[in-house]
């Protein structure tokens, strides 16, 4: 690719969609899995704000750690009408999040945290995704499959997930878990990378 760095990037996250998404920019980087304990959604909180939050906490707590580094957090939530469906817990709950979302248009959103020396930027981007209305086999079979279980709102558009989908409107890449044009502008408008050949 064509961006550089002098940066030390660490990406708090062990999402392999994400892995692959941030290596497009073609600069090496490390993962460091954030354990730090995601809290609920607040009573009337936004979606918005609940992501970002959650892409705060995963962040800080690599950074902890890692001080003198970029870390990069990322959470992704799907919303339908303002309330929140994070991953499924178990086959049962995946089934029932896409038969809510059957026919529905909902939300993606992903919050992103950059964390370096003590300072902070964030920000938010959300997709619109529509499902297909969708009969209760393929739900079932789906489901059956075990691809809903590790991703917010039970399916993965990239996986066999994307058949349930009739349309989107925005980032594709954002509905997979990392908005990385969105990324490459937030860094490069400050300074974190910059395009081979660049003046330092």
């Amino acid at each position: 690719m064509f961006f550089e760095t002098d940066e030390t990037i660490i990406l708090a996250s062990a999402s392999p969609r994400r892995e692959e998404l941030l290596s497009r920019l073609g600069m090496p980087f490390t993962i460091h899995a954030s354990h730090a304990e995601e809290r609920p959604i607040e009573n009337g909180e936004k979606p918005e704000t609940y992501a970002q939050a959650l892409s705060s906490i995963k962040a800080s707590a690599i950074y902890e750690d890692h001080p003198g580094t970029l870390v990069i957090g990322a959470d992704t939530v799907v919303a339908l009408d303002g309330k929140v469906f994070p991953k499924p817990k178990s086959t049962a709950q995946a089934v029932e999040f896409l038969t809510e979302l059957s026919g529905q248009t909902h939300s993606v959103i992903t919050g992103v945290t950059l964390l370096r020396e003590g300072a902070i930027t964030m920000f938010t981007i959300s997709t619109e995704v529509t499902f297909r209305k969708l009969d209760s086999a393929l739900i079932q079979a789906y489901a059956a499959t075990g691809d809903p279980l590790d991703k917010a709102g039970g399916y993965g558009i990239q996986t066999a997930g994307g058949l349930l989908v009739k349309e989107i409107s925005g980032d594709y890449d954002n509905v997979v878990g990392l908005p990385i044009a969105e990324l490459a502008d937030a860094m490069r408008s400050r300074g974190l990378i910059r395009l081979k050949g660049d003046e330092r």
